[in-house]
């Protein structure tokens, strides 16, 4: 029983990356609320910070409303890693049934439902899959922000800040960095080194990438770490055969220089997505009518 419909199933659906979750409560009728919150990814996150902020963020909304059942996806959110999140879910929500699944199979649901496909995600970080229609049957590892994300936010922002703090990125550029930034050499050190979540520091560095794409430079940084990301995941999946879908922020937002590199390889893009919480409203909406 609930709010909204009498005997009518409520759902959460959360998506959750490295650096922020969107969440919707959804019944029969659509999306009834929805809201933004941090990332929580059980590889930088504990328990006990996770339990924080679902409970600050959500636990009044689905007290509110009633939840029923809860699909949670999450980056992170494998092998014992993902109990971690399902516990927090059975500790925090009076829900019937809980299921918690990779930030991958969310993006295969949203950008193939149905259909065979190869699907990537560009946020933060970076990881792909071989979709079937049904499960992900290959996945080259992502292995993270120190071993791969190639193509991700964090190996952008590594990649220019390591360029600045060498001198080896245009002067004019370099001095546009520290005007808007205003860190030295030592707080950027720090902040990497020995502050927590250096990957959501390193990926706060897209947007200026971004907002300076005129410099040859910049396009040329983007472009090879792009090429980099299909060389060492896409290009190990039947590319040739099937669309390529892109899921995350660094996807949609460098979208024409991302089809670019990817149509010179012989990449055929499909749906590039900004956000996969509405298009995975559609996927249970279909789901339930099956």
């Amino acid at each position: 029983m609930n709010n909204y419909g009498g005997m009518e199933k409520m759902k959460l659906i959360v998506d959750s990356g490295s650096s922020k979750t969107d969440w919707v409560i959804t019944g029969g009728k659509g999306p009834i609320e929805g809201g933004l919150l941090k990332g929580m990814n059980p590889y930088f996150l504990s328990y006990e910070e996770i339990r924080e902020e679902f409970e600050n963020g959500l636990v009044p909304s689905i007290m509110e409303t009633g939840v029923d059942t809860v699909y949670f996806y999450g980056a992170g959110c494998v092998f014992d890693k993902a109990e971690v999140v399902r516990k927090v879910i059975i500790d925090c929500v009076p829900a019937l049934e809980v299921h918690v699944y990779s930030d991958l199979l969310g993006a295969a649901h949203s950008a193939c439902g149905y259909e065979a496909g190869i699907v990537c995600i560009m946020g933060t970080g970076s990881n792909s899959c071989f979709y079937d229609g049904k499960q992900i049957v290959k996945n080259v590892p992502s292995l993270g922000y120190i071993l791969g994300d190639e193509g991700g936010g964090v190996t952008l922002g590594r990649r220019v800040v390591s360029d600045i703090l060498k001198g080896l990125a245009p002067q004019e550029l370099q001095e546009k960095f520290y005007e808007c930034f205003r860190l030295t050499q030592a707080t950027l050190l720090d902040r990497i080194y020995k502050q927590p979540n250096a990957n959501r520091f390193l990926a706060g560095f897209s947007p200026f990438l971004h907002s300076n794409m005129e410099f040859p430079y910049v396009r040329q940084l983007v472009s090879d770490c792009f090429l980099s990301f299909f060389t060492r995941n896409v290009m190990q999946y039947d590319y040739q055969s099937y669309v390529t879908h892109f899921v995350g922020s660094i996807a949609y937002n460098y979208s024409d220089t991302l089809t670019e590199v990817a149509e010179k390889q012989g990449i055929r893009v499909g749906k590039i997505i900004n956000k996969p919480i509405d298009e995975l409203v559609g996927y249970y909406g279909k789901v339930t009518n099956r």
